[in-house]
């Protein structure tokens, strides 16, 4: 807190942002000015769930565990920007990192630059914040955030869906069966589509709780962490917008040359 008070607008200090220095130019262009960056970190202690050996299933206590422990970071970093009478965070990296002192405990962290609107346009809502009161949230590039805003769309939030799942180990007579044959594996490929199904619903369903438009820059990620071979989770995110305007036309792209021989 005596950090984020230093940083606060208006007391004479500098701001602190882990921007490149083209992204922060072009978040600067776009209209917001960083304050100080803001994080949030929860260690948690992932839980035991057991799974059949034969079966496809979702270890629904790890995947509740993985998103909690995420959206304790991710809630604790806003509220470091709300500290700050930030409009939103960009550039977001959130890690999730298992230490050394107890495989089923890992370090969740969410990192971004807090930014004040200095000049944007907020659109017809006439402020940044999301529908949930809270400073939006985006993991866009310096770059692609400064496209989105030209192009007549606001971040609302990052969006996230999880889902931890046991993929069902094959039976021996299955393996020999199998053997030297070109050959679907269809219960793996029912166990890998209907997991990343699940976590891909849960971001949808996050994105229609903010009256988004769509989700841009979604990525679907796969870790076993320390589960093994056959229990791994699929976490899907990215950031819900919503329009600025009617139109999004952007300015042409101009021609750059080289001057170096």
């Amino acid at each position: 807190m005596r950090r984020l008070a230093q940083l606060r607008p208006g007391k004479g200090s500098i701001f602190t942002s882990d921007l490149t220095v083209n992204e922060f130019l072009l978040v600067r262009e776009a209209g917001f000015r960083p304050l100080g960056l803001v994080l949030g970190s929860s260690i948690y202690h992932v839980g035991l769930q057991l799974g059949r050996w034969s079966k496809n299933q979702e270890m629904t206590t790890l995947s509740q565990a993985m998103y909690h422990a995420r959206e304790l970071a991710m809630s604790r970093m806003e509220a470091e920007a709300s500290a700050l009478g930030a409009d939103g965070i960009v550039g977001v990296r959130l890690d999730v990192e298992f230490k050394e002192f107890g495989n089923d405990i890992a370090e969740f962290i969410a990192v971004g630059t807090a930014v004040k609107a200095d000049g944007a346009d907020p659109g017809p809502h006439g402020h940044w914040r999301n529908n949930k009161n809270k400073p939006f949230t985006s993991d866009l590039s310096g770059q692609d955030f400064w496209t989105l805003i030209r192009a007549g769309y606001a971040p609302l939030d990052m969006v996230m869906g999880s889902c931890v799942y046991h993929v069902a180990h094959q039976r021996f007579g299955q393996v020999i069966g199998n053997a030297g044959r070109n050959v679907e594996i269809e219960q793996f490929t029912q166990a890998l589509y209907d997991a990343r199904e699940l976590a891909m619903s849960r971001m949808q369903a996050e994105a229609e709780a903010l009256d988004a438009e769509g989700i841009v820059a979604v990525q679907l990620r796969q870790h076993s962490h320390t589960w093994g071979s056959h229990t791994t989770e699929f976490f899907a995110i990215g950031t819900a917008v919503r329009p600025l305007r009617a139109d999004h036309v952007i300015d042409r792209p101009t021609m750059t040359l080289s001057l170096d021989a």
